[in-house]
Order: structure tokens, then sequence, then C-alpha cells
């Protein structure tokens, strides 16, 4: 024996050499990917995978195919196990595949895969786990499997043994806990070789060995169910490491030259990220992916032995190999085969392996810490994908988008990393038995009704993604993927908003009245005169707050400033007559100053602020919203708000953001009311002498259908926005109603469910009231989501529209809850509102990201200004939207946390990145194409009915200057020239 492992060490020397690599190669992958940039390394990636990349699907034989005594089949441990302890169901049945190779056939060719993955019931070929018991109607059914694949030209990845050991094995020997399992695996893959190996060029010898040790004979989640002996996990992953170098040298001896095929194990693994940026967390990181995969890796691709941290953790519980065994078990592997996904080997249920550390989903990560750590091998992905509930049917929103995500991290580990991935694997093809799972969960690209006879196969959402994207090879970008080039037109309007201004109405400057005489005999010092105050006229030029903001904003170069002004506080009583003039002259001056230095600004009346009450007290007291006399007094309100400061404002909004959706729509009626009276107040009183326009602001983040595959799908993203847009716009914009389909919706509701969604019916007076006014469409646009109506989690399932919200996970996610970056989603919502309300002048009235505070070089938001700003260009440039400004939320965290522009660290105020990049969008007005010459447009002015006239105004306030300064002088002269005169002639 002793001869036989020596002459196989000699047989080996050369292919270890080959294959080593550094050990801890792989440390470095933490530091690697912290440093990518952000958020640009998140983007989603435009490309398509190499030629000759093999698309997969894959199935475990106990989780489909049922017919688990049929034919002569033997008791599986699995069939053991799901029959004592909690466990509720089983898998008898599974999806029966064993009854349904058609229908798995027509799957695989409606899938348009390359290569599927199956695995071998080795109690259904060896009933009793020995070549003694062959039995021939099991094996018949692999071979008929495998002639079926042949004929659509899916080519086979046999694994020979994915967890459903035969019970005697594990009756007579303790199963994998006893090293003749060793030969009796050889001896079953000598026959699966013989018998299957022609027509099969990937072989999988065991799948996911941690899961068997680890899971089977440690924590006993799975079969056989073995706990507490915290040792025998090792020695059982000792004989697995064993069982596979046996198959696989048998291969290579006897198999390969005749077949031409690859063998390997497959090895499953979650990602782990560091709880803190310290080298030290990062090696936690290193020992947690070493006690997982590195556990059956190394001793496969590195040197024949265990990872240095298991050996040093561990010490005599970990079994050793000599070094013929190292020699031996190192290099038997033809390719890295790897899982990932929701297995056990990711969700490690106890801390004990993570080592302090948090696990992640990132597929890309892994994939280059494997390319480093084992020296660049090929890497097949033989498991990939996530799940959808037990109750989940065909629209599987969920699994769809992790599909993609990790797809997309292939994609992108290729493409940046080199990393050299060689095929991807969807798991499943089929809902099954999820083991520990049981049916909770269904992970199938096809749905099976497991209450039907003939448990019919139904492909789902993520059927039809996965089957598109191979058709495609990946993601190959389209035009309307690709930034545009070009600019605005002269008059658009470049803004800045803001949801309030700071108010101190504190003169700083000449504050106090007092006055003091010098004493120039003395010691020169001021004395105060007792009683004695100066009158002095108040100017805006005193508030020294006002002067910074105002200065701030010119600083960003913008033509226009959004804020609102708070009714509370103007008229706290509710009343004009009451009204605070002190803060009214703050305002006047603050729109003065911004018009002194060319920037026009933009007033909003009232700004929706959730549950916090932004009505005077009185009037919320009174029934807020709900009550007529809050209407009326919200019109006198906006009388006196364009009496006072219209002079200087010339573009109004009446109500921003009204359209809160737990708005109750009585509630929503009154707001409209009060718009259209404050509107028409505008128009007939003000609009000829002021020259200004008004509507108000919308809320709308665009909805996007989870699914568009058909028609179907986009009805309830439709929906949606005509709750959450339309419910406005329409009665201002279209028809003076409120949408058909919300009606129609509310109704059914309360006729079905009896709920009380009662929408208030429209009077004749009230639709020729409200109908009509505006003078532009303005938005604020902030994110998207996507919507279906199916159920897959409660806490986002939208009842009174029954649609569930999700999010596409490969979208970049900001700080702010449930807002991922979608740039496109503007495009989108500006092309809804330009096909609803056609030729109506839109302006995109916020449109920011939120962001951590401490991040002063902000780099989300200056992705998110860049790529929001060039959809908007598309609408324009090549969709036609009558599009007339862009305001960038927000100005400033001390008024809007997260979202400000400028920063603020104690008193000072700090200028962030994204202001020189807005500024930099602003000054090309667009984005001018390399070479281009600037666009020549007149410089500009605020005029009173838009943004543009020539001026000089600067100019002609520094020679006003210059020559008071001189009037002055000459009548001091004239003044003391006569004195002087007199004096003399007295004399």
């Amino acid at each position: 024996m002793k001869v036989t492992w020596i002459i196989l060490a000699l047989m080996s020397f050369s292919h270890l050499q080959r294959t080593s690599a550094a050990p801890g190669a792989g440390l470095h992958t933490w530091d690697r990917f912290s440093k990518l940039p952000y958020p640009k390394d998140k983007a989603f990636l435009y490309d398509t995978f190499p030629d000759k990349f093999m698309w997969a699907v894959g199935t475990a034989a106990y989780s489909v195919e049922g017919a688990w005594e049929k034919d002569g089949k033997g008791k599986s441990i699995w069939d053991t196990f799901t029959r004592g302890g909690t466990r509720v169901s089983r898998g008898d049945v599974g999806s029966d595949s064993y009854h349904n190779i058609k229908g798995d056939l027509r799957a695989l060719q409606q899938l348009g895969v390359s290569h599927y993955r199956f695995s071998l019931s080795w109690p259904r070929i060896f009933p009793n786990g020995t070549k003694e018991s062959y039995n021939e109607k099991g094996v018949e059914y692999y071979k008929s499997l495998i002639r079926g694949l042949k004929e659509i030209k899916v080519q086979p990845i046999v694994t020979l043994y994915h967890w459903d050991l035969p019970d005697s094995l594990q009756n007579l020997f303790g199963g994998w806990s006893n090293s003749v399992m060793v030969e009796l695996f050889r001896e079953y893959a000598d026959f699966c070789f013989k018998t299957f190996g022609s027509d099969v060029k990937f072989w999988i010898t065991i799948d996911n060995p941690f899961v068997v040790a680890w899971h089977g004979y440690g924590t006993g989640v799975v079969a056989p169910g073995i706990k507490n002996d915290s040792d025998l996990p090792f020695g059982v992953g000792h004989n697995l490491l064993k069982a596979h170098a046996a198959a696989w040298h048998l291969y290579d001896d006897r198999y390969r030259s005749s077949q031409g095929g690859r063998v390997s194990m497959a090895l499953a693994s979650h990602w782990i990220k560091p709880s803190r940026t310290r080298q030290e967390s990062s090696k936690a990181c290193q020992c947690s992916l070493d006690f997982v995969l590195g556990w059956f890796a190394r001793p496969l691709f590195v040197d024949g032995d265990y990872p240095p941290c298991m050996k040093r953790n561990l010490t005599h519980r970990l079994p050793s190999f000599t070094k013929a065994e190292s020699l031996y078990i190192n290099g038997t592997a033809d390719f890295f085969a790897l899982s990932h996904g929701p297995a056990l080997s990711f969700q490690l249920i106890n801390d004990s392996l993570r080592f302090g550390q948090t696990e992640d989903l990132g597929l890309r990560m892994l994939l280059y810490w494997v390319r480093a750590e084992y020296n660049n091998p090929p890497i097949f992905v033989v498991e990939s994908g996530w799940y959808g509930s037990g109750n989940s049917k065909t629209k599987d929103a969920k699994h769809m988008y992790y599909l993609k995500r990790f797809i997309m991290e292939t994609l992108k580990a290729i493409r940046f990393e080199r990393v050299n991935v060689i095929g991807y694997t969807a798991w499943s093809l089929l809902d099954g038995y999820e083991w520990y799972r049981e049916y909770g969960i269904r992970r199938g690209l096809f749905y099976v009704d497991f209450n039907t006879p003939d448990l019919k196969r139904e492909p789902k959402t993520s059927a039809t993604f996965y089957s598109k994207l191979i058709e495609k090879n990946g993601f190959p970008q389209l035009p309307e993927n690709r930034p545009a080039q070009g600019v605005f037109p002269c008059d658009f309007a470049w803004g800045v908003a803001a949801s309030s201004i700071q108010v101190d109405t504190i003169p700083t400057q000449f504050a106090d009245p007092s006055v003091y005489i010098w004493n120039v005999s003395g010691n020169g010092e001021l004395k105060k005169v007792p009683g004695v105050q100066a009158h002095r006229t108040r100017h805006c030029a005193d508030y020294g707050i006002i002067l910074q903001q105002v200065s701030h904003v010119r600083d960003m170069q913008v033509s226009h400033f959004h804020f609102s002004l708070n009714w509370s506080s103007i008229t706290p009583t509710g009343q004009v007559s009451d009204a605070n003039e002190t803060l009214l002259r703050y305002y006047h001056c603050f729109v003065s100053e911004l018009r002194k230095v060319n920037i026009s600004p933009v007033v909003a009346l009232w700004h929706h602020t959730g549950k916090l009450s932004s009505l005077p007290a009185p009037i919320e007291a009174n029934g807020g919203w709900q009550s007529e006399e809050t209407v009326q007094a919200f019109a006198e309100y906006a009388r006196l708000c364009f009496q006072r400061l219209g002079a200087h404002v010339k573009l109004w909004i009446t109500l921003n953001e009204p359209n809160d959706e737990d708005l109750e729509y009585t509630m929503g009626h009154q707001l409209l009311r009060a718009h259209a009276l404050a509107w028409h107040i505008y128009d007939s009183e003000f609009r000829k002498a002021q020259g200004g326009k008004a509507s108000l602001v919308l809320h709308m983040d665009w909805v996007e259908p989870a699914f568009s595959f058909n028609r179907e799908d986009v009805e309830p993203a439709n929906r949606v926005l005509d709750f959450r847009v339309g419910w406005f716009a329409e009665p201002i914009f279209g028809s003076g109603d409120y949408p058909v389909v919300m009606r129609n919706w509310l109704q059914q509701r309360n006729n079905i469910d009896l709920f009380n969604y009662h929408l208030p019916a429209f009077s004749e007076e009230d639709r020729m009231l409200v109908k009509g006014t505006y003078d532009f469409f303005a938005i604020s646009h902030f994110t998207t989501s996507m919507v279906y109506d199916g159920v897959e989690d409660k806490y986002t399932f939208k009842d009174k529209l029954q649609v569930q919200l999700i999010s596409d996970v490969t979208w970049i996610m900001s700080s702010r809850r449930n807002s991922p970056v979608v740039p496109w989603g503007l495009r989108k919502a500006l092309n809804w509102v330009n096909s609803r309300y056609k030729g109506v002048p839109i302006y995109v009235m916020a449109n920011g990201v939120q962001e951590d505070i401490a991040r002063f070089n902000d780099s989300l938001r200056i992705y998110y200004l860049y790529n929001y700003i060039n959809e908007a260009l598309k609408a324009y440039t090549l969709d036609g939207v009558h599009l007339k400004g862009y305001f960038a939320y927000a100005f400033s965290d001390q008024r809007d946390p997260g979202f400000g522009m400028y920063g603020h660290v104690q008193e000072e105020v700090i200028s962030k990145s994204s202001v020189g990049h807005y500024q930099n969008i602003i000054r090309h007005n667009g984005f001018l194409p390399l070479g281009t010459a600037q666009q020549q447009c007149p410089r500009a002015s605020v005029h009173d009915s838009g943004r543009y006239v020539l001026t000089k105004q600067p100019v002609v306030g520094f020679l006003s200057l210059v020559s008071s300064c001189m009037l002055i002088t000459v009548c001091l002269v004239i003044y003391y020239g006569v004195k002087r005169h007199k004096l003399i002639t007295k004399k």
C-alpha cells in the first residue's frame, strides 16, 4: 500500500507545483473592493458573456424525482430523516420528475440552456449502496433522461452524490463517518462513469460537502440528523475528501482518455464582510471562508492540506493527512465547481463560523477571492439563485431579480477582475422539496402545483427572464442606455430647491439703536449716551443670514431658487389681519436680494410635511384641510403673499407635494379646491401687473412594472401612477375629474371588501373651478420602484391597490430607505406627463439623493445629478418633452438633512464636491460633445416672464454707487468750502 501512495505522490508532484498559490492570497480581496470607485463600480454593466459560455440549470434527485419506493429504489437517509423528529413533509413525490421526463425536457427547451445539472440517486441505482444490489429500472430512468437531453442538444452535468446516501450504509457503517465509505463511493462512481460516461463531459462527485459534514453530522439540521459530537464533522469531511479523490483518480486513470470529461467537487460558500475596517477584521473574514470553502478547496487546489486557520483553531480536533494522502488529494479537480445562494453554507445559522463578521451576498467578491486564493482556476458556477415564498406562484419577482444580480456580478467578475468563469447554473429548474425548509420556499424557474395529480410545470417570470438572457448572452447595451450629448435651450431654468430657508429676523448689522460719544480728548473709548436712541430704517442688507444664503445660492451659478414659505408663521392665527409683518418683510428681503444677483425666486405657499402639521394652529384645531374654512383661509393667505412678494416672484407654487398617498380623499379634494382658488386669485388680480405664473408641484416617483413580458404586467404600474399622480393631475390638467381607473377601482373595492374608500364627486362648479388651473406641470422626483399584482412580502404589499412593491437588487441603493438610484425613471416620468398632457411646459422642481452628511466628497450625489440630468436631456432632445427647468434638491443639509449640496461643520458652511459638478453642467447648459464649441446664449439676468434678457444691471449698480460717492464728496467739499469762506470773512 505504501508503494502505491509513493507512486501516486510522484505522479502528482508536477501537478502540485502547477496549481500552488501563495498562502492566503485572497486576503487582499476586501481591501481591493473597498477602494473601487463608488458608486460607479456599483452601476449596472451592459455587456455580454464570452462566446461559448455555458448556460445551465440544475436540480437534485431527492428534491424533484419522487417515486421514493418505486421500481426497486432503496431508502435514502432523507426518506428516513423526514419520517422522524419534527419533520412535517417529505420528498416522497417532490416534483415527480421520475414520471415526467418529457415535462422536464420541455422546460429545458423553453429555457434554451446548453447544460442541465442533475444528480443520480445512489439508492435508486444501488438500493443498499453496493453494486450487488444493482437496480436496472433505476439505471434505465437515467439513461432515458440522458438520451432525451441528447435529442434536444442539452449537455448533462451529472452529480454522483447530492446528499441522498443509501440508508443501509448509514445503518451499517455510520455513513460518512466511516472510512469504508471511500471505497464504496469509488465503486459507485466506477459504475456511473462506465454506464453513463460516454455522454457526460462534466461530473460532480459530491455536492456541498460542508453541508454534508457540518449540518448532517454536526448540527443535525439535515439528514442523517446527527448532532452533539463536535469532532465528528471534521472526520466526515476528511472521508468526503478521500472519497472524491478516489473517484477523480479512477476517472483520470480509466475513463478520461476515452470519454474526455472533467471531474470536480461542488463547493459552496457564503461571502463575508468585515464588521470593522481594521486588518484584523479582514483576517477574520479570511478565516471564516477557510472554515467553509477552504476546508475542502485548499486540499484540492493548493497543497493537499487544511487551511492554517483551521489547524490553528482546531488543533487535535482536525484530522491530519499523511504526506502521501496530501499528494493524492491535491490537484483532484479539473475546474472549480462553485455553489452560491441560500444554501446552509451561506446561512450559517449560528455565529460560530463568522468570527464576528457579517454574511453578505457578494458573488463577485467570492469569485475574485477564489481566483486569488486558488491560482485562477476555471470556475463553473454550478448552483446560483434565490427563492420565493412557498405561497408564490408564477410571478417570482424576488427570485428573478436576485438571479439578475448574481448573473450581473458574474459578468463583472469576468470583465473587471478577469476571473475565468466558464459557466453559470441557475437553481433550480423546478419547484421541489427544499431540504430542511421543506416546501416553505420555492426555488424553481418552473412552477409546480403540488396539489394536482399531474404536477404540471408552468414557467415563472424568472424562467422567461433567464431564457431571454441566454438568448442575448447577457445584457447588451441598447441605445437608450447610452449617455446623451447635447444642450438645453438658452432659457432653460437651472435651479436648486430647499424645503424652506433659514429665518432669523434679528438684523445682524447696525442692530444696536443706542447713541455713543467718542471721547477724543481721553482714551478714545466710545461712551453710551443714556436714554438716547437713534431711529434708523431697517434695510435688507441688515440681515446677515439672508446675505449668506443668497451668496451661497449665487455661487452655485443657478438661475432659480425654489423654497417654501411657512404659512403657520406668517399668519399664526390663520387670519391675514394678524399677519407677522416682521416675517413678511424678511421674506420680501430674501426674494429681493435674490433678484439683485439675477436669481429668480420660485416660492411655494404651502409644503406638505406628512404627519407634522404645517397649518396655523387654530386652523388645524378646526378640522384642518377637511374644513371649508381652511380652503378660504388659504386663498386669503395666497392673496397676501401675492401682494407682498409678487413684485419679485415670477413662479409661484400653490401646494408643494400635496399628493401624499396616505392622505384621505376628502382632504385631497379640499386641497384641489384651495389650489384652484389661489390660482384664480393670481390669474385675475395679479398676473397682468406682475407677469408671473402659478401651478402646484406633484410628487412623482416613477413606478415600473416588475415584469414587462406582456400587456397585463403594465396594468398594476398604471394603476399606481393614476392613484399617486393622476389623482391631482387629472382634475387640473385633464378632464376636470379624477382618473376613471381610480374611480372604478375604488368602487369595486368598496363593493367587494367593504372598505371605506370613497372618492368625492366633483360638482359642476368645482370641476370648472379646478380644471385648467395651471401654467406649467411641476414634479418632484427622487427614485423608482416596481410593482406587480402578487403577494410576496406583506410589509411592502399595498392592500388598497393590491400591488406588491419591490426593488431591482441590481440598482444602486441610497442611504434613504426604499430609494434606489434609477436615473431612467425620471425620463419615463417626464414622458408619462407629456403623453397624458401634450405640450404642457414641465419643470423638475426637486431631484436629489440622500447621502451621509459627513461625506463632503459626495460621490453618490455627483453620480446621481449627472445621470438624472442626462436622462432629462434625453427626454427633451429625443422624446420632445417640453422641459423648461431642472432643480437639484437640496440646497443645504441644515434645512434638508442628507440631501444638501452644502454641509456644515459647526458654524462654517462647506461646499460639497457636487456643487462644482453641478456648476459645470450649468456652465455648459447640458453635456457638450468633446470638441464642440460652447453654446452661445445671451448673458443672463432675470426677466419678469422668463430667465434671460440682455442686461447691464451689475454695471449700472456699480456706476450708481460711484456717482453717489462722487456726489457726496462734492457736497462735502462745497459745504466745508462755504464754511471756511464765512470764517475768513468774519475775521
